[in-house]
This record gives C-alpha cells, structure tokens and sequence, in this order.
C-alpha cells in the first residue's frame, strides 16, 4: 500500500511538471496556430540565465524572475527575428524553423555554459512529508509545482476567455487577413503570443529543474512527455493541458513502479498513438474543427 501511495503521488509530482511544459504548447498554438519545438530548448536557456545569476550570489527569486523576464524577451525577439518571414507561408517552414531554434539552442548553451552536469537548487524541501511512522514521496517543492501549474491554467484560462486580448490573440491565430480588417494588430498579437508561451516555458524548466542536475539536454524527455500530455488534453484547453499532465505522470508512473522504468518510453508512444486514433483533438477539447 505504502508503495502505491509513493508511486502515485511522484505520478502527480511529475504529471504537474508535464502539465507546466503542456501549458506552454497550449498558448503557443491558441496564439498562434504553431506548435514550438524549441519551447524546451528556449526553457533550458533561460533555467541557464537563472542558475548563472545564483550562483554568483544573488537568491533564488532574484534568479527565478530574471528567467521569467529573459523568457518574455526571447519569445518576443524570436518571434520578431526568426518566425515572422515564415509565418502565412507552409506550416511546414514554421516547423522547420522551431526545430533549428531547438538545436540552436542547445548547441549555444553548450558553448556559454558547458555540457557537463550542474545542480539546480530548490526553493523548498525535497524531503517528503512524514505521515505517522512513513514519509510519502511528496515533498514542499511538489506543493510549490503543483501551485505553480495551478496558477498558470487558471490565469491563461481567464486570459483568453475573459479578456479582450485574448480575444484579439485567437483572432489573429485563426486569421490574420480579416484580423487586421477589423483593426487587430496582427504582428503585436503574435509576438505576444511568443512572449507569453515563452515565459510560461521558463517556468516550466525552472520548476523541472529544482532539486535536480541541468545539462544542454536536460528538457528532451519533458519535452516529448509535455507533448504528450498536451495532446491528451487538447491543445485549445488549458484545463485539458493540466488534466492531461496529470493523466501522464500517473500513467507512467505506474509503468515504471510496476513494469519497470525502460517501458516509460514505450507506454508515451502508445499513450499518444490511441488518443491521436481515437479522439484527435484531445479528451477535453470541446472545440470543432473549422476553415477560415
């Protein structure tokens, strides 16, 4: 039973991360109709800036806030230098493009920051609580992911629902031609769109970071999980996005208590291939499909 328990609050732990990066995919394709495949490498960059800045001597915050801010710049130049003359043309290009950006940017964090091994401190205790005699695998820190992601979904739910900018935002995603007709800054929109997902990325490699080892390559697993995830909950949903991390996390972490850890791979593919043949859009994407 202790076990289970264990299992299945680290399935929750590492769901909330999965769910963080799945955050980050959704805004980027509610924005603007692209899915960033440098979102994890332009996450690990930024978790750099973060760690150079504590080490140095400044606190935690101050090096949490300065990835943050580094993130909304780099989304915005990114989108502004790199993405802008492919965009309206093949989505194919824009594809393309995030793939170099994603070894772009590892290979520029190698040279700036080296490729070996670096911890990354936490701002809570990695020790799990005590409930009686045992100690369960849920530490401060978790409650601080979970937070986190909690805060996030509810904050881009109310941002495109509830608000004219996001309105603005979807608008120029679905079209950009009628868009700018009825008086959308079109350009503005999109970097916005770059900027936001970008800073949400940054929080996602900060908090998958916390208590553990960064290198170049620490993000490629989280970023083929928080695919995953976003996929199984619907890339319009931010709430399908964080249901969906959660279902992951849980999911292989059953495989890998149970079946054992070199299955975790496999049971992802298998987890994606059956919601792409059974439901496409996502188990909790209440939105049709439709041309503008």
């Amino acid at each position: 039973m202790q076990q289970f328990v264990n299992i299945t609050l680290n399935g929750l732990s590492q769901g909330a991360i999965y769910a963080a990066f799945a955050l980050a995919l959704v805004l980027i394709w509610r924005a603007t109709r692209i899915i960033n495949f440098a979102q994890g490498a332009m996450a690990m960059f930024t978790t750099y800036l973060a760690l150079t800045l504590i080490e140095s001597g400044q606190s935690y915050w101050v090096g949490f806030a300065a990835a943050l801010v580094a993130g909304l710049v780099l989304g915005a130049l990114v989108e502004r230098i790199v993405m802008r003359p492919v965009e309206g043309g093949p989505e194919l290009n824009a594809v393309i493009v995030t793939l170099g950006l994603f070894v772009a940017f590892q290979a520029l964090a190698a040279i700036l920051f080296g490729a070996t091994f670096q911890s990354f401190p936490a701002p809570f205790g990695l020790r799990g609580f005590t409930v009686g005699e045992f100690t369960i695998a849920f530490t401060p820190f978790s409650v601080f992911v979970i937070g986190s992601v909690l805060v996030v979904m509810l904050a881009l739910t109310a941002l495109f629902r509830f608000t004219d900018l996001g309105l603005r935002m979807r608008a120029s995603a679905f079209s950009q031609e009628v868009s700018r007709l009825l008086g959308v800054r079109v350009g503005r929109m999109l970097t916005l769109g770059w900027a936001f997902a970008a800073v949400v990325g940054s929080l996602a490699g900060l908090l998958i970071a916390g208590g553990n080892l960064v290198h170049p390559a620490y993000m490629d697993a989280v970023i083929v999980y928080g695919f995953v995830a976003a996929v199984l909950g619907g890339l319009e949903s931010p709430g399908g996005a964080v249901a969906g991390g959660l279902i992951t996390g849980l999911a292989l972490s059953y495989v890998s208590g149970y079946l054992g850890s070199e299955l975790v791979t496999l049971a992802a593919l298998g987890i994606l291939v059956a919601v792409l043949l059974v439901r496409p859009r996502g188990l909790f994407s209440r939105v049709a499909e439709r041309r503008v």
